[in-house]
C-alpha cells in the first residue's frame, strides 16, 4: 500500500522495473498490457467515429444550454443571438429531423422560451429595470418566437398538455439508444461518445467502489474532478497497480482485474440501464394505490380533481364518519382557512366547495348549509383573480352566473331562509331542526360584484371582434338576475337595498334606445293587435320602467350619490328619446351643474355623457343655441374622449403614472355605451356655424367682436392656411367649406356640403329620425343664410323686395317677413318694412367700410398718443430739476398708472359680465 503514497521518482523507477519484469510473462496472455499503456500523443491522435445525428444534436444542445443560462440571468441580447444561431443549426439538421422527427428537447425549449418571454413581457416593473438593449432584444425575440412556433404548434400543444409524459418518453428513448450503443462503445476501447440525450441529463451518481478503486479515486481527485480526468487517472493507476503486483499468475490476474475495473463498472452500469425502469407515471400510480389502500384501512382519502391547495392536502371525511351539519361546517371552515394564503390553488378550493355542497345535499342537511356553501363558492370565484384589474375567465364567469341563479332559486323556493350581513356567525342557525334558517351573507353585494365583473369583461374585450358580441349576449342574463333580485328584495329587502338594486337596473336601461316605443310614437306599429297586446307592449316601455324606478329613488333614497346617478340617467333617457323639454326641465330643477365638480369621477363622466346627449337632443329639435351651449364645455376642452370615459389621451408620463393609468382605465365605459365622437363634433361645428357666420357678418368691422366658438374659428383658420383647396374629404373640411359658402349667402352650396352621401353615411344616418333631421338642417341653413346675406349686402341696397328674398332662399313669404321683423326689432338691421309694397327700405345709418376703417385708425392713433404722453411724463418725473417737480411728476405718473388700472378693471368687469352671460346661457 505504501507504493501509492511514494514520491514521483520512486514510483517511476518501480514502474519501469516492474514493467521490465512483467514483459515476458505477459507476452502469452490474452491482453497486451503494453497496448493498454497509451501515451498522451496516441490518445490525442485517436479518432472516434460518431454519427451525423449525434453531431447535429450535440450542436443543438450546446446552443440550448447557452440559451437557458442566458434566461437565468435575463440576458435578452444573448438569448436573441443564440436563438438565431439555434434556428440556423436546426435548419442544417433538416435532413436528420425529417428522418428521426423533431427532438423533444427542442420542442421543450421552444415552449419554455415562449412562456418565459410572455411572463417577462407582462411584468411591467421588470421591463422598466431592463436596459435599452435588453428591452429591444426582448421585443424582437418575442415576435420571432411567436412567428417561429407556428410551425410547431401541434408538437408544442402536445407537450404543454402532458409535459411529464413527454419527458418520460424521452427518457425511455434515451435508455434504448444508450443500451444499443453501449456494446459499440465497449468495443471502441471505452471511449464514451457523448450523445445528444446524455447532454441534456445530469451526471449519474457514482457507484460504490472497492478499496482499490477508492485509492485510485483519491489519487485522481488531486488533479481534476471531471469525468475525463477521472478516466485518465483510473487507467494510470491501474497500470501502476498491475506493474507492481504482476510477479506471478495470480498477481497478473489480479492486476488485470484492477486494470479493467473501470470498464467492468461501465458494463455493470449499462446492464443496469438495460433493465426496464419505472417511469414517473408508474411510480405516481403506485403511490396513489398505496394511499388508497391506507384510506381503505380507515385513514384519510384523497380528493381528486385539483392540485394540492396547500402543503398539506385538505381531505374530506374519513370512512364511516357521521355526516352532520357541525362536521360540514367544520370542514367548510377548514377549507376557507387556506383562502388568500400563498400557494393556495384557487381552482382546487372551488372544486372542494362544490364537492362539499354535493355531500350536504346527499345527506339532506337542509338548504341552510347549502346556501352558506353557495355564498362561499361565489366569493371564491370572485377571488380567483387576485388582481383587481384582471377580468374573470369565461369558464369562471359561466360558473358564477350559474351559482347565483341556483342561489336565487333556493331563496325563492324556501321562504324560511333569512340572509343578511347583520347576522353574526355565532347566531347562525343551519340545522334542519332549527328552522327558520339564518345565514350570514348579502346577495345584493354578490350581484353588484357580478355586474362589475361583467363591465370589466366588456372593457377588456376587443370591441371589433366576435368575442365582444358573444360576451354582450350575457347582458340579457345579467339583467335577468338583477330583475329576480329586485323581486326578492321588494319583499324581504330594506329601502336602502331596494334603491341600490333599482340603480343597477337603471344603469342597464338608460342608454338603450327603445325602438318599440319609437315605432309606437310614430304610429308605425301594426293595427291588427288587440287592446290587451297593446297594453302589454305599453307595460314594456322603457320610459315607464325608468319613471317608476327613478321616482322611487327620488322619494326614498338617503344618499346623494344614488339620487344623482338616477337623475342623470333619467335625463339621458329623456334626451335619447327626443323628450327635450322634460330633460331640460329636470336638469334645471336638479341644479347639478352647481356642485358636480365635487362628485367622484364616475359620476362626473355620467354628467358629461348626459350633457352631450342633451345637446344632441336639442340639435335634433332645432334648438341650435341650446345645443351649442350644452356641448360647449366638452368640445372646447379638446378632451371629449377622456371626459366621456371612452379612452385615454396620450400625455406625458409626468402627468399620469402607471397606477393612475390603471385607475382611469377601470373607469372607461364599455364600447357598446359609447357616443359617436365624430357625430358629436359634427353637431357642435354645424351649430357653431349657424350661430357664428351671421354674427361675423353683422360685426365684421367691430374691433371688440367676441368669439362664440374658438374651436370653430380654429377650423376656419386651418382651412384658410391650406395652399391648395381641393374638394373636402373629412367631416371638418365639409363644415369649413359650407361656412365659406354661407358667408357669401350661397345657401345651396352650403347645403350640398353639409348634406351629401358622405356626410349622410358618417353622421346624419346615425340618428333615429334621419330624414327629419336633414329637413331641419336645410331649413336652418336657409334662414341663417338669409340673415347673413342681409348683414353683408345691406349697404348695397336702398330697398329690396321680400318676394325676391323668398325666391332666392326658397322660403315662404311669412317666414321671410318674420326673420326681417326680428332683425329690425333687435336693432341688428337698420331698415323698415313697407307693408303695401312688401319691401325692405334700408336706412343707411351704419357706417360704410371706409368709415369703419377710419374709425379704427382714429382709435389706434389715440392709443398711440396716450402711450407717448405717458412715456414723456415718466421721463419728466425722473430727470426733473426741482424736488417739487419730481414729486409732481411722480404724482402724475401715479395717477396715470391708476387710470391704467382703472381701465383694466373696467375691461375685467366686462369680461366677467360676458362670462356670466355665457354661463347663464350654458345653464339654460
Amino acid at each position: 500500500m505504501s507504493r501509492f503514497f511514494a514520491t514521483g521518482s520512486d514510483s517511476e523507477s518501480e514502474e519501469s522495473s516492474s514493467a521490465d519484469e512483467i514483459t515476458p510473462k505477459a507476452a502469452g496472455t490474452t491482453f497486451n498490457k503494453q497496448a493498454l499503456l497509451l501515451s498522451d500523443d496516441e490518445e490525442d491522435t485517436k479518432r472516434v467515429v460518431r454519427s451525423a445525428k449525434d453531431k447535429r444534436f450535440e450542436e443543438l444542445t450546446n446552443f440550448i444550454k447557452t440559451i437557458r443560462n442566458a434566461m437565468k440571468i435575463r440576458d435578452m441580447s444573448k438569448c436573441l443571438e443564440e436563438f438565431e444561431q439555434l434556428c440556423r443549426a436546426f435548419l442544417k439538421s433538416k435532413a436528420i429531423v425529417d428522418k428521426e422527427g423533431v427532438p423533444q428537447f427542442y420542442i421543450r425549449l421552444l415552449a419554455d422560451l415562449e412562456d418565459y418571454l410572455n411572463q417577462l413581457w407582462e411584468d411591467k416593473e421588470g421591463k422598466k429595470k431592463m436596459n435599452k438593449n435588453n428591452a429591444k432584444a426582448l421585443s424582437t425575440l418575442r415576435q420571432k418566437i411567436r412567428k417561429y412556433n407556428r410551425d410547431f404548434e401541434s408538437d408544442i400543444s402536445n407537450y404543454k398538455e402532458n409535459p411529464e409524459q413527454s419527458a418520460d418518453e424521452e427518457e425511455e428513448k434515451e435508455e434504448a439508444e444508450s443500451g444499443s450503443s453501449s456494446e459499440s462503445e465497449g468495443e471502441a476501447g471505452g471511449d464514451g461518445a457523448i450523445t445528444a440525450k446524455s447532454f441534456m441529463k445530469k451526471k449519474p451518481a457514482a457507484e460504490p467502489a472497492t478499496e482499490a478503486s477508492k485509492f485510485l479515486k483519491g489519487a485522481a481527485e488531486d488533479e481534476s474532478e471531471s469525468d475525463d480526468d477521472d478516466d485518465d487517472e483510473d487507467w494510470g493507476s491501474d497500470s501502476m497497480d498491475s506493474g507492481s503486483e504482476s510477479e506471478d499468475n495470480e498477481g497478473n490476474t489480479a492486476s488485470l482485474a484492477v486494470a479493467f475495473l473501470k470498464k467492468t463498472q461501465d458494463i455493470d452500469r449499462q446492464a443496469s440501464s438495460r433493465r426496464p425502469k419505472k417511469t414517473k407515471a408508474k411510480e405516481r400510480a403506485e403511490e396513489d394505490a398505496e394511499e388508497d389502500a391506507e384510506g381503505d384501512e380507515g385513514g384519510w382519502s384523497e380528493v381528486k380533481g385539483g392540485v394540492p391547495m396547500v402543503k398539506e392536502k385538505p381531505k374530506m371525511f374519513a370512512k364511516g364518519t357521521e355526516i352532520n351539519t357541525a362536521v360540514v361546517v367544520k370542514k367548510l371552515n377548514e377549507i376557507l382557512q387556506a383562502r388568500g394564503k400563498k400557494g393556495t390553488d384557487r381552482a382546487a378550493q372551488i372544486e372542494l366547495l362544490h364537492a362539499l355542497a354535493a355531500i350536504s345535499e346527499e345527506n339532506n342537511l337542509g338548504q341552510g348549509i347549502t346556501v352558506k356553501i353557495k355564498f362561499n363558492i361565489i366569493a371564491s370565484l370572485y377571488d380567483y383573480n387576485p388582481n383587481l384589474a384582471a377580468f374573470m375567465k369565461p369558464e369562471m364567469w359561466k360558473k358564477c352566473l350559474d351559482c347565483i341563479d341556483e342561489l336565487l332559486d333556493i331563496l325563492f323556493d324556501n321562504s324560511n331562509i333569512f340572509i343578511g350581513e347583520n347576522i353574526a356567525e355565532d347566531s347562525e342557525s343551519l340545522n334542519i331542526s332549527e328552522q327558520p334558517f339564518r345565514v350570514r351573507g348579502c346577495i345584493l353585494t354578490l350581484v353588484e360584484r357580478m355586474d362589475e365583473e361583467f363591465t370589466k369583461i366588456m372593457q377588456n374585450t376587443d370591441p371589433h371582434s366576435q368575442e365582444y358580441v358573444d360576451n354582450l349576449k350575457d347582458e340579457g342574463r345579467v339583467c335577468g338576475i338583477i330583475d329576480r333580485l329586485l323581486q326578492y328584495l321588494e319583499n324581504k329587502g330594506s329601502t336602502e337595498e331596494i334603491c341600490r338594486v333599482y340603480l343597477r337596473r337603471i344603469m342597464h336601461t338608460y342608454y338603450k334606445f327603445d325602438y318599440k316605443a319609437h315605432r309606437r310614437m310614430l304610429g308605425l306599429q301594426g293595427e291588427s293587435k288587440s287592446e290587451q297586446d297593446q297594453e302589454e307592449s305599453e307595460g314594456e316601455d322603457s320610459a315607464i320602467i325608468m319613471d317608476r324606478l327613478c321616482k322611487f329613488i327620488y322619494a326614498k333614497d338617503r344618499t346623494d350619490r344614488i339620487r344623482t346617478c338616477a337623475i342623470l340617467c333619467h335625463i339621458y333617457h329623456h334626451a335619447l328619446h327626443s323628450r327635450w323639454y322634460q330633460a331640460r326641465d329636470l336638469m334645471l330643477m336638479s341644479h347639478l351643474q352647481d356642485n358636480i365638480q365635487h362628485a367622484d369621477p364616475p359620476v362626473q363622466i355620467l354628467y358629461n355623457r348626459t350633457m352631450v346627449q342633451l345637446g344632441i337632443c336639442a340639435f335634433r329639435q332645432g334648438m341650435i343655441k341650446d345645443a351649442h351651449n350644452a356641448l360647449l364645455d366638452i368640445q372646447s376642452s379638446g378632451r371629449a374622449k377622456e371626459l366621456l370615459g371612452q379612452g385615454l389621451l396620450m400625455r406625458n408620463m409626468q402627468e399620469r403614472n402607471a397606477e393612475q393609468e390603471k385607475i382611469e382605465k377601470r373607469r372607461q365605459v364599455p364600447f357598446h355605451m359609447h357616443i359617436n365622437l365624430e357625430l358629436l363634433e359634427c353637431v357642435y361645428l354645424v351649430s357653431a356655424m349657424l350661430l357664428e357666420i351671421p354674427y361675423m357678418a353683422a360685426h365684421e368691422f367691430d374691433a371688440r367682436r367676441r368669439m362664440i366658438s374658438k374651436q370653430f374659428h380654429h377650423q376656419l383658420r386651418v382651412g384658410e392656411r391650406q395652399p391648395l383647396l381641393g374638394p373636402p374629404e373629412s367631416m371638418r373640411e365639409h363644415v369649413v367649406a359650407a361656412s365659406k359658402a354661407m358667408k357669401m349667402g350661397d345657401w345651396r352650396t352650403c347645403h350640398s356640403f353639409i348634406i351629401n352621401e358622405k356626410m349622410n353615411s358618417k353622421v346624419w344616418d346615425l340618428f333615429p329620425e334621419a330624414q327629419r333631421v336633414r329637413e331641419m338642417l336645410v331649413r336652418k341653413i336657409q334662414e341663417e343664410s338669409l340673415r347673413t346675406y342681409l348683414f353683408t349686402y345691406s349697404s348695397v341696397y336702398d330697398s329690396i323686395s321680400m318676394e325676391t328674398l323668398s325666391e332666392m332662399f326658397e322660403l315662404e313669404l311669412p317666414t321671410v317677413h318674420s326673420i326681417i321683423s326680428k332683425m329690425i326689432i333687435n336693432e341688428e338691421l337698420m331698415a323698415s318694412l313697407d307693408q303695401p309694397t312688401q319691401t325692405v327700405v334700408m336706412h343707411r345709418t351704419e357706417p360704410t367700410s371706409l368709415q369703419n376703417m377710419a374709425l379704427q385708425l382714429a382709435e389706434k392713433l389715440g392709443g398711440l398718443v396716450e402711450n407717448n404722453e405717458r412715456v414723456f411724463d415718466l421721463k419728466q418725473g425722473v430727470y426733473g430739476g426741482y424736488f417739487n417737480r419730481d414729486q409732481k411728476g411722480g404724482y402724475q405718473q401715479k395717477q396715470g398708472y391708476q387710470r391704467d388700472q382703472k381701465g383694466g378693471y373696467q375691461q375685467k368687469q366686462g369680461y366677467q359680465r360676458g362670462g356670466y352671460r355665457s354661463q347663464n346661457q350654458s345653464n339654460y
